[in-house]
């Protein structure tokens, strides 16, 4: 017994040493392979094949996804298969980034997915579509500077949900995606559980500012969950000027906070360009580099957790929840419930943590029995 307590501290310190907080740790004797349907790594956001290869070499040791997310490089037929065929050749998966999917502008498109899963293979997760139209409809009052006059005919929150889920899911470039079976990737800081209603398979919890990263995960995770999807995080700006990106230390822990809460994918945004490899330093690949060798330790040395209770918000509503004051929709400020659901969501957030998940009183998802606790928007609370 006294050899085993003195070998968990030895580990402990061991751990300790290179900077990763002890509350993130246990020691489990587990020696099981890793979670071979875990996908870690970068974005690429500059413009040329040259600094793409250039960054795939930098991680392509202690990584195992690339998401292409560059204007430039998606709408250049011979740029974005050169940088394919590099990632696929480094052993990477990769993900494609696609301001929408053209039949006219850019009419190779079409070809190009239709090709994509012969030429590439597994390696080729599918498509990013847009960009943030959760978090855009809420700050904006549409999900694309285009759709803004069409929101401001909802009068309810059930229109409003249904302009959302519906323009989405029927515009060209879900169809495109959507009869090819190519899944369909977005980042975002509101609104998942619509965004998943409107077609997208996975969507990526944005980690940044001063967001609450329990709060997003119970949103996104919760989503997910009840929808039957996928989920992950994507690390982004804490600052919005140089070095943009949090240090070192704040994102290995990051990285665990989104691995432990069981994000399949995880993903460390990297734009603009402040220096050869876009915003990445030294500082945050060593970091990479330790999350990396400790999720392929042979001895566990932090676990996974799983939601025990769910908040249940009503229907169709639409609120951003980022503060008291955030709008619902984007079209309107917060109502009566607002209050209610802020000071609750707050407390089971303190009791559960990342054991919370946060859903949606929709006839259409049964969430009985898949939570040992739930919580409605109005329940009184100690």
């Amino acid at each position: 017994m006294k050899k085993a307590y003195l070998v968990l501290l030895i580990a402990l310190l061991g751990i300790s040493a290179i900077g990763l907080p002890l509350v993130y740790i246990r020691y489990v004797a587990d020696d099981s392979p890793y979670d071979e349907d875990f996908f870690f790594g970068v974005s690429f956001g500059l413009n040329t094949t040259r600094e793409a290869k250039l960054l795939i070499d930098k991680v392509k040791g202690y990584t195992n996804l690339f998401l292409i997310n560059s204007w430039e490089i998606s709408t250049n037929e011979t740029a974005l298969n050169e940088v394919c065929d590099y990632a696929a050749q480094s052993n990477l998966r990769f993900i494609v980034f696609f301001s929408f999917i053209s039949r006219i502008i850019y009419p190779w498109h079409q070809t190009w997915l239709d090709a994509a899963k012969a030429r590439w293979g597994d390696k080729f997760l599918g498509a990013y579509l847009f960009d943030e139209p959760g978090g855009k409809q809420i700050d904006t009052g549409g999900w694309n500077e285009h759709m803004v006059d069409f929101f401001k005919n909802a009068s309810t929150y059930e229109e409003a949900a249904s302009l959302f889920v519906n323009s989405i899911s029927s515009i060209n470039s879900t169809k495109d995606l959507k009869r090819r079976g190519i899944p369909m990737f977005t980042s975002d800081y509101a609104l998942y559980w619509f965004d998943y209603l409107a077609g997208y398979d996975c969507v990526f919890v944005e980690f940044g500012w001063n967001h609450s990263r329990a709060q997003h995960i119970a949103l996104g995770r919760g989503a997910a969950n009840m929808q039957g999807k996928d989920w992950g995080v994507i690390i982004t700006w804490t600052y919005e000027n140089p070095p943009y990106l949090e240090n070192g230390t704040r994102l290995l822990e990051d990285m665990i906070t989104a691995y432990k809460a069981g994000a399949k994918y995880l993903i460390i945004f990297n734009y603009p360009k402040i220096n050869e490899y876009g915003i990445l330093t030294e500082e945050h690949f060593d970091a990479m580099k330790k999350f990396w060798n400790l999720i392929h330790s042979p001895r566990k040395l932090f676990w996974k957790v799983k939601a025990e209770a769910a908040f249940v918000l009503p229907k169709d509503y639409g609120w951003g929840m980022r503060n008291p004051e955030d709008k619902i929709w984007g079209l309107w400020p917060p109502d009566s419930k607002a209050p209610k659901i802020w000071s609750n969501m707050n407390k089971l957030i303190e009791k559960y943590g990342l054991k919370l998940d946060i859903i949606y009183d929709d006839p259409k998802f049964n969430f009985e029995g898949k939570y040992a606790k739930i919580y409605f928007w109005n329940s009184t609370l100690d």
